[in-house]
């Protein structure tokens, strides 16, 4: 892990109509998030002290302060609240243990913005840890709708746990409240841990987010060298295949992720590391294809891409350069219960809050590189086939004073992708290496910018 460090100086960059806010700074090494009912969040900083945040303000007394091994990927790792935490007040807590060395589940009620330290209570102690090995940990916890808590365990970097049901290691974990074995689980007759067990043959499920309203599970599985993961752990005793498998396979042993993406390719796309994913709330105000949308980021890309997967899986870039591309930056993808997105930066320190309103697409047009001419949005005058377009698009052009025309192509955050110069009024452009999603056509004939929308859907 690093330090904070400034922010890109590229500028943050998102669909029409999308804009970030940043709620507040002065958080040291987040890790993970999540919000209490009553609307307050708490932060988990990887160091021990898991940090409030109160109607916008960080409050400088955390409201606890734990002995953690921080090295690697260990330390202060997940936090999550009871479903009847405005009665009881339990607030539950997954941490690395200094000098023991093993990742233990605690809970502890809140009082007001402080834990009241004699009701903690030891729910459960996972494997130790390799003290060498400080990779691959984990550390998301979670309540599903069915009131049981999900733990997120890593391997440890031993890839035989991952596939041995002895282990915590390389699962994903169903529990009780109070710690114990639900006798829903997939192996209720077993004894621990095997009885507490969910899925299996994760590598470093380090997040992962359960939709509120289906009980849908996507874990963000970590790989190696390759593949990063998305996999649907919605049904029990499913088997992802590490160390087997990274990424699909034709083993019909394994379940293969519902999306992966690669360590190589477009920036916009690739990364090391899936550091965060949330499925977005019913009531979210994002326009209606953005909902029913997974998101996901990567903390060495900078990004957020976003999957529709109900019917197929289509992939979509959404923001971009929300850090130094190639260092660690985004961390901890939430969506909020105001039904915005919300993410840590572990470069600035700080919470941002994504929202959308139309407002900002009338802003948006007007401080575009085209609004220097005037524009014409003439579009009885640009004919676009096919859209969607997979492979290519051809552009027909009728009553366009010259003949010699600037063509520049722009995704929907306003970002040039493509531009050429063409003669005659048709022409077919390649647009095999752009992902999917909206573009906008902007052709210059010297006088007059026309202006059309098309859609690329590989």
């Amino acid at each position: 892990m690093i330090s904070a460090a400034p922010l890109s100086t590229n500028a943050q960059t998102f669909p029409a109509g999308f804009k970030q806010t940043l709620i507040t700074s002065g958080i040291s090494l987040p890790m993970n998030m999540a919000f209490a009912p009553d609307g307050r969040i708490f932060v988990c900083e990887q160091t021990g002290k898991l940090r409030v945040i109160k109607n916008g303000t960080l409050l400088s007394t955390p409201f606890i302060t734990l002995s953690v091994d921080a090295n690697g990927d260990r330390g202060l790792i997940g936090v999550a609240f009871d479903p009847d935490f405005t009665n009881n007040k339990w607030v539950y807590i997954l941490y690395t243990r200094s000098g023991a060395l093993n990742n233990r589940i605690i809970r502890v009620q809140a009082n007001g913005d402080v834990a009241q330290l004699s009701t903690m209570q030891t729910l459960l102690d996972l494997d130790p840890l390799q003290a060498d090995l400080i990779h691959g940990i984990g550390g998301t916890i979670k309540f599903g709708p069915d009131g049981k808590l999900y733990v997120a365990s890593g391997y440890n970097q031993r890839d035989a746990k991952s596939q041995s049901l002895g282990t915590y290691l390389g699962k994903l974990l169903r529990i009780n409240p109070d710690g114990s074995a639900p006798s829903g689980n997939p192996y209720p007759n077993a004894g621990a841990p095997k009885n507490r067990i969910w899925v299996y043959g994760l590598k470093n499920p380090f997040t992962f987010d359960i939709d509120r309203s289906t009980g849908k599970i996507f874990v963000n599985d970590v790989g190696e060298h390759t593949w990063e993961e998305i996999d649907d752990a919605t049904v029990a005793k499913r088997n992802f295949g590490w160390p087997g498998a990274e990424g699909n396979s034709t083993n019909t042993s394994y379940t293969n992720p519902v999306y992966e993406y690669g360590h190589t390719g477009g920036a916009t796309t690739t990364g090391c590391a899936i550091s965060g994913g949330a499925f977005l709330p019913a009531n979210s105000n994002y326009p209606a294809q953005y909902k029913n949308n997974y998101y996901f980021m990567d903390v060495c890309g900078g990004w957020i891409n976003r999957i529709t997967y109900k019917t197929g899986v289509t992939r979509n870039v959404f923001a971009t350069n929300l850090g130094t591309s190639g260092s660690y930056s985004c961390i901890a993808l939430t969506a909020g219960p105001d039904g915005n997105l919300y993410y840590l930066s572990r470069q600035t320190g700080g919470l941002y809050k994504i929202t959308y309103s139309s407002a900002v697409i009338a802003q948006s047009t007007n401080t575009t590189a085209e609004s220097q001419s005037q524009v014409a949005d003439q579009i009885s005058k640009v004919k676009l086939y096919p859209s969607p377009a997979r492979t290519s698009v051809t552009v027909e052009l009728n009553g366009v004073k010259s003949a010699d025309n600037l063509i520049k192509i722009y995704d929907e955050r306003g970002t040039l992708v493509k531009s050429l110069r063409i003669s005659g009024t048709r022409t077919t452009i390649n647009t095999s290496v752009l992902v999917n999603g909206l573009y906008y056509i902007v052709i210059n004939d010297g006088t007059t910018v026309l202006k059309e929308k098309f859609e690329i859907n590989h």
